[in-house]
């Protein structure tokens, strides 16, 4: 651990070392998900879901060339504040380290941070995936080939609905990755319960993710897994009410060139404008339950690991 450019929060550390769980949080929620001071009080809300479900968080970015595995509340506030923070991911993650630029983690580069520190189970809103119109542009998030390199498991509602969904769980198929349906058989899609798309996998405790985490290690498999939490019912935006927001904003991005990176902060502003709000509430609520589920996996990933 000291070879690598690692600096971790003391709370962190001493779980780490006594085997405590740990449940490792992305940044770009913080830097490029929200407006100030939300996106603040929104991490301090997920770190404080996380420590009442009995875990610690770990909230990962790279400040001053080293990976902080673990922020404090002013590490958070000038991560909320900060005006130019580099997305990273696999791509990005050593070019910022090396120009001692500030920097937030997506979900590829979250587990990457997470895996190098030693934590197994990583909480975030939704994944990216393949993008609509993928079979022209080739845009797939780089978060789909971290899954199949990379052994965390990663706790998610799902994938963005702003994505081609079926694409997704192909490309995921293809790649080998377990996607697992929590307590339901239909791929959750972000503000929605229900996708109209079966789960390739079904579990229905924390223990038998856990497990089966375990078993990959044992066996010497690459990659982690996607457990698709679905939203709570209470903070649900059926797929039929959201579809047409997201298909404006889809021709919205297309009409005026947005593309790349740029895209989904796009997506989720106007999806957010076009709901009056409501679409940012919700997320909100899927990454709060997110964190409650990833503390039960990382308490029974630590509690096999010790038996």
């Amino acid at each position: 651990m000291t070879a690598l450019p690692l600096r971790f929060a003391p709370e962190v550390y001493d779980a780490l070392s006594s085997g405590a769980p740990v449940v490792a949080l992305e940044s770009t929620i913080i830097s490029h998900g929200m407006p100030y001071p939300q996106n603040v009080q929104t991490a301090r809300a997920v770190e404080a879901a996380v420590r009442a479900a009995g875990a610690v968080p770990a909230t990962i970015a790279v400040l001053g060339g080293m990976i902080h595995i673990g922020l404090s509340d002013a590490d958070l506030d000038r991560l909320g504040q900060a005006p130019e923070v580099m997305k990273l991911s696999r791509a990005d993650l050593a070019v910022c380290l090396t120009s001692g630029r500030m920097g937030a983690t997506t979900v590829a580069a979250t587990m990457i941070c997470a895996n190098l520190a030693g934590i197994a189970v990583f909480a975030t809103g939704g994944i990216g995936g393949v993008h609509r119109g993928a079979e022209t542009s080739f845009d797939i998030s780089a978060d789909l080939t971290e899954l199949a390199r990379t052994a965390v498991t990663v706790v998610a509602a799902g994938a963005k609905a702003i994505l081609d969904l079926p694409k997704t769980l192909e490309y995921l198929e293809t790649q080998g990755v377990p996607v697992i349906a929590y307590g339901q058989d239909d791929f959750p899609a972000f503000w929605s319960r229900a996708s109209g798309l079966a789960a390739p996998l079904r579990m229905n405790s924390a223990a038998e993710i856990a497990s089966a985490h375990l078993m990959r290690a044992r066996l010497g498999l690459a990659g982690g897994q996607l457990v698709a939490n679905p939203i709570p019912e209470a903070a649900e935006i059926q797929l039929a009410e959201i579809s047409p927001a997201i298909e404006q904003a889809l021709d919205e991005a297309a009409a005026q060139g947005i593309a790349a990176k740029a895209v989904t902060p796009f997506l989720l502003q106007r999806i957010f404008e076009l709901t009056e709000g409501r679409s940012l509430a919700s997320n909100i609520d899927l990454v709060l339950n997110n964190a409650r589920l990833g503390a039960a996996i990382a308490i029974e990933i630590a509690r096999q690991r010790a038996a």
